[in-house]
């Protein structure tokens, strides 16, 4: 039987669903220049700038994820939250977000009401970077007071997987800490988190509650989520709403926390401690100097802890974390840390204060090593730390510095553009040589 002719690559069906043929016209010509056919293509752009070119195709891209978080699949939607979450981290993006706002808030409610498990997390998440990308917005705010109406009940409903309550609780304190709440809305919040971690409190006979590591997990989080909103409280009347309020919890209660058999429980205790004495010391030199002598004893035996039922790597860590803390405690010092960022002029975030540390660890656990540019280009995160602006002056070798890696930079995004485009306009051909 005669055969019929081969399919070229050319004549199947595209991913998109299109069918190319191979007709006379689309045959190569002899005359076609690679370089000239580039050159016509990108001739389209008019001198168009390479990184808006790049921008507007990742918004486009994120317009199709957009679209996919109303799709039917719990799958499907999760992962279009979760890849839109990362791209928000990578990439401070706050003018999209801001004209996207009601559309993605929608997305999330429909997520946490109705999504799984897994839905309900990447749903959280979501939430909280869109909060860091729209900074010091009026919109921001509307969303944390939307949102916290659906959040809350979550955190602290008992039948939720804990995983999910754990996010909800990161999430609330996170949006309540970038938003800049009301205090009073905002200790009344750290009294529901202290209902969620007073699970890890001694028993009424001194016995440490047995309690899963996921519920660990849970009070570990609603713990640093408390200790976040702490970080906003100013000195003055600190110590009278400990010993005589039930408004924050004693010292007594926290203190319970570091025997813990979880490690994140431990550390977060600790944390909230170290915030507790430092803010308080500022209104007071001597504040709780009698409690701290008990405390200073339990956090010499966790600094040193040598147990062999506990994990190597949990020992290491619970030992570098709890000296610093008993230095602070014990000897009002603590060591300074430097955060340098910036790739065209490095600049330097001073951590002087456990405050300004908790701050810091709450916002990498959102951003992780993206955070850098944030810092860079983040109104809010920028007067959060109070970095000033580095001007600089036309003339001085910093400024001749800028101009040559800004032309560098230049030459890098066009060089890159050009062979992405030949290796496309190459393998095109490339094709149409296979039909004929």
């Amino acid at each position: 039987m005669p055969k019929g002719k081969k399919k070229g690559r050319s004549d199947r069906t595209r991913a998109d669903g299109s069918l190319q043929t191979s007709d006379d016209d689309s045959f190569p010509n002899d005359n076609l220049s690679v370089t000239s056919n580039y050159s016509e293509n990108n001739s389209l752009e008019d001198g168009k700038d390479q990184d808006d070119f790049a921008q507007d195709q990742l918004e486009d891209k994120l317009t199709e994820i957009i679209d996919g978080l109303s799709q039917k699949s719990s799958q499907g939607r999760t992962n279009c939250l979760k890849n839109f979450t990362k791209a928000l981290v990578k990439k401070s993006m706050p003018n999209f977000v801001k004209e996207r706002s009601f559309t993605l808030c929608d997305c999330i409610e429909r997520s946490l009401k109705k999504g799984g498990a897994e839905e309900r997390c990447a749903a959280a998440e979501l939430a909280t970077v869109m909060c860091v990308q729209l900074g010091s917005d009026p919109i921001g705010e509307d969303i944390c007071r939307n949102l916290k109406s659906i959040l809350l009940p979550i955190a602290l409903d008992n039948s939720a997987a804990p995983s999910v309550r754990a996010n909800c609780c990161l999430a609330l304190g996170n949006m309540a800490f970038l938003t800049g709440a009301d205090m009073g809305e905002n200790l009344t919040l750290m009294q529901q988190f202290e209902s969620i971690f007073s699970g890890s409190y001694l028993k009424g006979d001194g016995t440490i509650p047995n309690t899963t590591p996921e519920i660990g997990s849970l009070h570990a989080a609603a713990l640093n989520a408390w200790a976040l909103l702490f970080t906003q409280m100013v000195p003055g009347n600190i110590g009278t709403m400990i010993r005589n309020s039930k408004t924050l919890p004693h010292l007594e209660q926290i203190s319970e926390l570091l025997e813990s058999t979880h490690l994140e429980v431990r550390m977060a205790a600790g944390e909230a401690l170290t915030l507790i004495y430092e803010i308080g010391r500022e209104e007071d030199h001597s504040f709780e100097d009698e409690f701290a002598i008990d405390l200073i004893e339990t956090l010499k035996q966790l600094a040193t802890d040598s147990h062999k039922y506990r994990a190597k790597k949990d020992r290491k860590q619970q030992r570098a974390t709890f000296r610093d803390i008993l230095q602070f405690i014990e000897n009002d010092t603590a060591t300074d840390i430097q955060v340098k960022f910036g790739t065209k002029f490095k600049e330097a975030l001073v951590l002087d204060t456990f405050v300004k540390r908790k701050q810091y660890d709450s916002l990498c656990n959102i951003l992780g090593p993206n955070i850098n540019s944030h810092l860079l280009e983040n109104e809010l995160l920028r007067d959060i730390f109070q970095i000033e602006e580095n001007v600089v002056h036309e003339g001085t070798p910093a400024y001749a510095r800028l101009i040559f890696q800004r032309e560098r930079h230049k030459k890098k995004a066009v060089n890159a553009a050009n062979d992405k485009a030949r290796t496309l306009s190459r393998a095109k051909n490339r094709d149409k040589r296979s039909d004929f």
